[in-house]
């Protein structure tokens, strides 16, 4: 194929994708435009996030897991990684009265602006902010014996692997696991050679946790490109 013959197609190409871009945002604003607003203090906080390029959970993750709490009714939530507090009084939005949120940030700028977000939005203060190492809290929250209906997990995505064992350990049998953005902007279906060196370690690691969750006998797991992809993992329950 000469030069001419290249171009032409090169351009095909590029005509396609931008085609093919032009739909896939014309169809998320369509599906988006059905959604329930969101309160007053939750859009501020989310189109805060969204100009200070404060990663949040995505509209259509949003809409998800509004459908999983509605349907799965978690009376006790555990998330990992609370940035701003947005995804935490989102699911609170959607959760029963009587529930409880528990969620882990160890970053001291996202914990001072996550506490002020809850005073404002979660006055009966059902959502309760642990500090430190996820790795740690989750440790200590093992050895304390707790036990939760829904586990949202949303944060450093090389540690997810790590984060696995104590979270098992910490479902209730019957439980659903959540994990957000699984599928690194389609980089994970990549050879490791593909990707940028800086970002190998967590292509790796990514991909070792969902061979982790497809493989585990103890979870059934099924992964939707929800979003930049969410893993969705129950753990069975053991037959008497």
């Amino acid at each position: 194929m000469n030069e001419a013959a290249h171009s032409a197609v090169r351009g095909l190409l590029n005509t396609w994708e931008r085609s093919e871009m032009l739909e896939d945002e014309r169809m998320a604003a369509y599906l988006h435009s059905l959604d329930p607003v969101l309160p007053e203090g939750l859009y501020a906080l989310e189109k805060s996030a969204l100009e200070r390029e404060i990663p949040i959970i995505r509209r259509s993750t949003q809409s998800l897991l509004r459908f999983l709490i509605r349907k799965a009714r978690p009376l006790r939530i555990l998330e990992i990684g609370t940035a701003v507090g947005f995804s935490a009084l989102f699911m609170r939005l959607y959760q029963d009265p009587s529930g409880e949120i528990v969620t882990i940030e160890k970053v001291p700028a996202k914990i001072a602006e996550a506490k002020e977000h809850l005073r404002e939005m979660d006055p009966e203060g059902a959502i309760r902010l642990l500090e430190g190492d996820a790795a740690e809290v989750l440790e200590d929250l093992v050895q304390a014996g707790e036990v939760y209906d829904m586990v949202f997990l949303d944060a450093a995505k090389a540690q997810y692997p790590a984060y696995l064992v104590p979270i098992r350990r910490l479902l209730a049998p019957g439980g659903l696991l959540v994990s957000d953005n699984v599928l690194q902007d389609g980089t994970v279906a990549q050879s490791r050679f593909a990707v940028t060196r800086r970002d190998r370690t967590i292509h790796s690691r990514m991909r070792e946790f969902l061979h982790q969750l497809t493989h585990d006998e103890e979870l059934t797991t099924v992964i939707l490109p929800v979003g930049d992809g969410v893993a969705l993992s129950v753990k069975e329950r053991v037959e008497e």
